[in-house]
């Protein structure tokens, strides 16, 4: 089997979640904040950049951060282009701790339209996928809001996740398709149940051999999302944490089965620059056996 054959049956069948450490821009400052390290800490963005990759870097050369309980890895694309103890990042996930790498490419949020924020142009696309190729990463995620139960703007949101995801399809990765519903939407269980008929809709468009992923907010309504984890064309169904406390993120999540964590401020929720590496190692194998245990329900 190659490395991608490997990756999709790991993605596919293997018991654990996907750690979302792919803050880039604008949230990098308060992620670093989160960790301990005030905007003070740098004064450009190539020195900031090298203090999450160091960040980063601490947390996936963390002794608990392996591919027993954690399937894959969401990366940012400066930190594709860093390495890991001599090796590209990528390279260092797979070879060493068997965790599949998976490449953010959106470009941020548009402004709010029909109660939804659509992807801004991913400028570059066709390169960048070109360039994850070469570096060995298996598929992409890409991030997208809903704010209110707006059909239009549901509908929107899911025609241009599903087009974007068919090009990434066709370059050889497999897209993550997220379109966050907000946890504070006035109707969420109504914008997820407009979105769940979107995806299904799309889902039913695509060719036997296009596959994809959905990453999805933890839903009004638990299993709403089971028809999906279930479609042929779907390699895993994933739960952003979405703003929840960790706690009721991993309450949410098992209650939803066969449906797994992608959590990024709900992993790293404690950890911080100025913990021991004890401390640390220790807080972070708490965090990662809480979100795997809720992920295996």
């Amino acid at each position: 089997m190659s490395n991608f054959e490997k990756q999709l049956e790991k993605m596919r069948s293997a018991k654990g979640f996907i750690a979302a450490l792919d803050q880039s821009g604008g949230s990098t400052p308060k992620a670093l904040r989160l960790y301990g390290i005030e905007e003070g800490a740098w004064s450009n963005d190539e020195e900031m950049f090298k203090i999450v990759h160091e960040m980063r870097t601490r947390i996936i050369t963390s002794p608990s951060f392996t591919g027993d309980r954690i399937l894959a890895a969401i990366l940012f694309e400066n930190t594709m282009d860093r390495e890991i103890a001599g090796k590209p990042t990528a390279d260092y996930l797979w070879d060493v701790k068997q965790v599949v790498p998976i490449l953010k490419v959106d470009k941020g949020l548009a402004d709010e339209q029909n109660g939804v924020q659509l992807m801004k142009p991913i400028t570059g696309l066709a390169a960048l996928l070109e360039k994850a190729k070469s570096k060995h990463i298996f598929g992409t995620k890409m991030r997208s809001v809903i704010k209110q139960a707006n059909e239009k703007g549901v509908a929107a949101i899911v025609e241009q996740q599903f087009a974007i995801g068919r090009q990434i399809v066709a370059a050889g990765l497999v897209p993550i398709i997220e379109p966050e519903v907000d946890i504070h939407c006035p109707d969420k269980a109504k914008a997820e149940a407009l979105l769940k008929a979107g995806i299904l809709d799309e889902l039913g468009r695509l060719a036997p051999d296009q596959r994809v992923m959905l990453k999805l907010t933890l839903p009004e309504v638990d299993n709403l999302y089971s028809d999906c984890i279930e479609h042929s064309n779907v390699v895993r169904v994933v739960a952003l944490s979405g703003g929840y406390s960790r706690a009721e993120a991993n309450e949410r999540l098992a209650r939803n089965h066969n449906m797994v964590a992608s959590f990024s401020r709900a992993l790293a929720e404690g950890l911080s620059a100025q913990q021991s590496d004890a401390e640390f190692n220790a807080m972070l194998k708490d965090s990662i056996e809480s979100i795997y245990a809720a992920s295996i329900t």
